[in-house]
């Protein structure tokens, strides 16, 4: 077996249809994992799951919304007939740009539904089978659950309670064999960014991104393969001394800016 291996393992991984899910269900795939990609579009996900299996991996797609128990739950039970789940990555996540007065109650509510209520579903459905054998969960938070930043107030808020739900159930499981930890990436160049850019910066999107990259002290923007390989680590039997901690992964944002 080669380092960092997840040979003969079940991961399940949200949100993996594009930017960091993506980059992980590819590098998970690469190490020999039976990699399960949960995304609310399932057409998006095919794409990734063809191009994971062309290079001789092994991965299936499931339409599901995290933010619906039942889904999970139906989408869950069904891979655990005849797997083991060893892994979950805590991936899928939206976004909000406003403070709290350029934040909607709407606003609250949908990155409530997500990023917070669908890492309490993910978690919720699988550890009952964790609990059998063992495994590994491991969460994307965010700088923002460490640190200020200008207008992030609904995101900040959720990634701060993915934080503290790594820490919470790393405690509740340490008995069961369950490792939990959480990333917390800075600026990484996605899909996302890309979209935000040309969204409210149509007419100055070169001058832009290089504003935006120069924000992290390392001076550009991180890889999802960056996060993907950080990723691999956590979840593979290498980190097995690893729970209950949060790991930044930010171009020195958090240490050095300032």
């Amino acid at each position: 077996m080669s380092e960092f291996s997840l040979h003969g393992k079940t991961a399940i991984i949200t949100g993996g249809a594009s930017g960091i899910g993506k980059a992980i269900a590819i590098r998970f795939a690469q190490k020999g994992a039976d990699v399960r990609i949960l995304e609310i579009n399932k057409d998006v996900a095919q794409e990734v799951i063809e191009e994971i299996i062309d290079s001789g991996g092994k991965a299936t797609a499931y339409q599901c919304d995290v933010a619906d128990q039942k889904m999970v739950m139906s989408v869950i039970d069904n891979i655990a007939k005849n797997n083991n789940i060893d892994i979950l990555v805590n991936n899928a996540g939206i976004a909000h740009v406003g403070n709290l007065e350029g934040t909607q109650e709407e606003d609250l509510d949908r990155l409530y539904r997500v990023n917070i209520k669908g890492v309490y579903n993910c978690m919720y459905a699988c550890i009952g089978e964790m609990k059998k054998n063992g495994g590994v969960i491991l969460n994307m938070a965010s700088i923002v659950s460490s640190v200020g930043i200008s207008d992030r107030f609904a995101y900040s808020m959720t990634k701060g309670a993915v934080l503290t739900m790594t820490y919470s159930v790393a405690k509740d499981y340490l008995k069961s064999g369950i490792r939990c930890n959480c990333i917390s990436p800075g600026r990484v160049h996605t899909p996302f960014v890309d979209g935000f850019i040309a969204k409210n910066y149509p007419d100055n999107q070169e001058e832009m991104f290089e504003v935006l990259s120069k924000s992290q002290p390392i001076g550009r923007m991180g890889k999802p393969e960056e996060i993907a390989n950080l990723a691999l680590f956590l979840c593979s039997d290498e980190a097995g001394f690893i729970t209950g901690t949060d790991y930044p992964i930010d171009g020195g944002y958090i240490k050095l800016n300032g």
